[in-house]
C-alpha cells in the first residue's frame, strides 16, 4: 500500500517540475516573440490568447508573431484572428525565416496583424478550404464553406486595409504569392530578413487598435522576451491533431469494449477510460476545467479500487497517469501564466487529497478487519 502512494506523490512532484520549466520571463515593457510553427488547432488558440494576456499584463511594447505553418483548422483560425483583432497590444506578424510559409489558414493569421511582414523567399496563400485528409469538400457543404471563407477573408482584408481581391482569389482559386509579390500586391507591409530587421523597419510607425486608439510603435533596441508554448498547450496541440484524436477515440472505445466482453483484464478498461477522456478534451466535448476534474476524479476512483479490490498495480498506475494529467490541465488552463507558487499549491492540494483518501481507506480497512468482537477479541484473531 505504501509503494503506490510514494509513486503517486513522486509523479506529482515531477509533473510540477516540468511545469515550472515552462514559466515565462516577466520583463516589463519588452517586445514579446511568439511562434506558430505547427498546424493551427485548439492548442494554438490557447497559446495565442495566453500570449496576448501576458503581453498586456506586462505592458509589452508589441508582440511579434513568427509564422511558419501549412495551415490547419479554419474554426481555430477564425478564433485566433478574432483574438489578434481585439488585442490592445500591437501584433506584428512575420513569416520567417527565409524558406518559411503561411499557407492556407496561416494566410489569414498573417494578414490579421496590425503590421504584416515576410522574410525574403517565403510564400503565402493557397487558402482554399479542404478536408483534414487533403481532399476537396464536395457538394453544397463545400460551396457554403468556400463562400463563407472567402467572405471572412474579404472582411479581414477590409479591416486591415489589404488587398481584398487577392485574398478572394487565394480562397476560391488557391492563389499564392512570394514575399516580393505580396508586397507589390499590398498583402503585407514590409519585407524583413529577421526579427531585428522587422523591428527596425516598423519603428515609429502608427497603428490603430480595434477600439480606434492610435499607438506609435517604439520597439527597436528594446528587450525581447521569447514566449513559448507551455506544457499544457503542447499537450493540447498534440491531442487536437486529427490523426491523434482518431487514435485516442478508437483506443478508448476499443479498451472499454474489450473490458466489457472479457471482464477482469483491467488494463484495457483503465487505458480506454483515460484515452476517451483525452479525446473528449481534444475534440472540445469537455472544456479544460471539466477535463481536469474528470481526470482527477478518475484517478481517485482508481486509487480506491487499487486499495479495495487490487489489480497488481494496474489501477495504481492508471491513477498516477490520470492524476498527473488532471494536475497538468488544471494548472495549465487556470492561469494565463505558470507561477512557481501556484504550481506548488496545486501539487500540494492534490497530494493532500490523495493522502486524505488513503487515510479514509485505511480507516475503513481497520474498522472492517480489526474491529473487536465479543468472543474472540478481534476478527484477525
Amino acid at each position: 500500500m505504501q509503494q503506490p502512494t510514494l509513486r503517486i506523490i513522486a509523479l506529482l512532484v515531477a509533473t510540477s517540475l516540468i511545469l515550472i520549466s515552462c514559466s515565462n520571463d516577466k520583463t516589463p515593457s519588452a517586445v514579446h516573440i511568439m511562434t506558430i510553427e505547427t498546424d493551427i488547432n485548439k492548442g494554438l488558440e490557447r497559446y495565442i490568447q495566453r500570449g496576448i494576456d501576458q503581453a498586456q499584463r506586462y505592458q509589452a511594447r508589441a508582440i511579434v508573431l513568427k509564422i511558419n505553418t501549412p495551415g490547419g483548422s479554419i474554426d481555430s483560425t477564425k478564433r485566433i484572428v478574432s483574438q489578434i483583432l481585439a488585442s490592445p497590444v500591437p501584433i506584428i506578424t512575420w513569416v520567417g525565416p527565409s524558406g518559411s510559409e503561411a499557407m492556407s489558414a496561416g494566410t489569414f493569421i498573417t494578414m490579421s496583424g496590425h503590421i504584416a511582414t515576410m522574410a525574403p523567399s517565403t510564400t503565402i496563400g493557397a487558402a482554399t478550404p479542404i478536408q483534414s485528409n487533403g481532399e476537396d469538400i464536395e457538394g453544397a457543404l463545400g460551396k457554403k464553406i468556400l463562400n463563407s471563407t472567402a467572405a471572412f477573408g474579404r472582411g479581414l482584408a477590409e479591416v486591415r486595409e489589404r488587398n481584398t481581391d487577392w485574398i478572394e482569389k487565394a480562397v476560391l482559386d488557391g492563389a499564392s504569392a512570394s514575399s516580393k509579390e505580396a508586397l507589390e500586391l499590398q498583402i503585407i507591409d514590409h519585407i524583413a530578413s529577421d526579427i531585428d530587421d522587422v523591428l527596425f523597419k516598423i519603428q515609429k510607425e502608427t497603428i490603430q487598435t480595434i477600439d480606434g486608439a492610435s499607438i506609435e510603435l517604439d520597439v527597436f533596441g528594446h528587450a525581447q522576451v521569447v514566449n513559448s508554448m507551455n506544457f499544457y498547450e503542447r499537450g493540447l496541440q498534440i491531442i487536437s491533431n486529427p490523426a491523434i484524436l482518431s487514435l485516442l477515440l478508437f483506443a478508448g472505445i476499443a479498451g472499454i469494449a474489450i473490458e466489457f466482453l472479457s471482464p477482469g483484464n483491467i488494463f484495457p478498461g483503465v487505458a480506454g477510460l483515460i484515452a476517451l477522456l483525452a479525446s473528449f478534451l481534444g475534440v472540445g466535448t469537455l472544456l479544460p476545467g471539466e477535463a481536469a476534474i474528470a481526470f482527477i476524479l478518475l484517478g481517485l476512483t482508481l486509487l480506491i479500487l487499487e486499495f479495495t479490490i487490487g489489480s497488481g498495480g494496474i489501477f495504481a498506475t492508471g491513477a498516477i497517469v490520470s492524476l498527473a494529467l488532471g494536475q497538468a490541465i488544471a494548472i495549465g488552463q487556470a492561469s494565463t501564466e505558470l507561477d512557481l507558487t501556484k504550481i506548488f499549491l496545486a501539487t500540494g492540494a492534490i497530494a493532500i487529497t490523495v493522502l486524505a483518501f488513503i487515510a479514509v481507506l485505511l480507516f475503513i480497512v481497520a474498522k472492517k478487519y480489526y474491529a473487536p468482537t465479543h468472543d474472540y477479541g478481534t476478527r484477525e484473531n
